[in-house]
């Protein structure tokens, strides 16, 4: 395998960004999901408005793992404000680690989180934390290995169906 770059997107990538959040995203949850469920989800979610506003927002950042020139996967951080639900100022949401099925155990997920500490160790921050679907057993058992505890759960819209996320953090000091 060629060594793993993880550069910040910026909106310059959009095109980019955008066609590795629709592919792995569907990758994850085409199977277990309405294929109509899963394009009003896409086409909502990843629609070039909704990324476009996401990249420019302050206390929004997208990194990109690129293998040469390949994006093979993508890590969105929070903080403040722009955190999806807790919007404590001590912590750091992780709201999307995706990794292409094609580099699925070669640890790229891995180099994903690892940004995400390091970017919550930087700014001082107390804690991560993050809502996984709790059927997502590969994803729930690689939090749990990195350290996350659930703390409680929440109900996440794909479409019209309701799936119950856990909420799980991971304390800094």
């Amino acid at each position: 395998m060629a060594s793993i770059n993880i550069r910040k997107a910026s909106a310059d990538e959009l095109e980019t960004l955008q066609a590795l959040a629709r592919e792995t995203f569907y990758e994850t949850f085409a199977k277990d999901n309405a294929e109509d469920e899963m394009q009003t989800y896409l086409d909502e979610s990843f629609s070039t408005g909704k990324l476009l506003q996401e990249l420019n927002t302050a206390n929004s950042h997208f990194f990109i793992a690129w293998e040469d020139q390949d994006p093979i996967g993508y890590l969105k951080v929070n903080t403040g404000n722009a955190q999806t639900e807790l919007q404590d100022e001590t912590s750091i949401e992780i709201e999307r680690i995706y990794v292409k099925s094609s580099h699925h155990g070669k640890k790229v997920g891995q180099l994903l989180y690892d940004k995400a500490l390091e970017s919550a160790l930087q700014e001082n921050k107390k804690y991560l934390w993050l809502g996984v679907w709790e059927e997502n057993l590969r994803a729930v058992t690689f939090y749990k290995k990195n350290g996350f505890v659930t703390f409680d759960q929440h109900i996440f819209r794909l479409g019209s169906e309701q799936q119950t996320d856990l909420m799980m953090r991971k304390d800094l000091e």
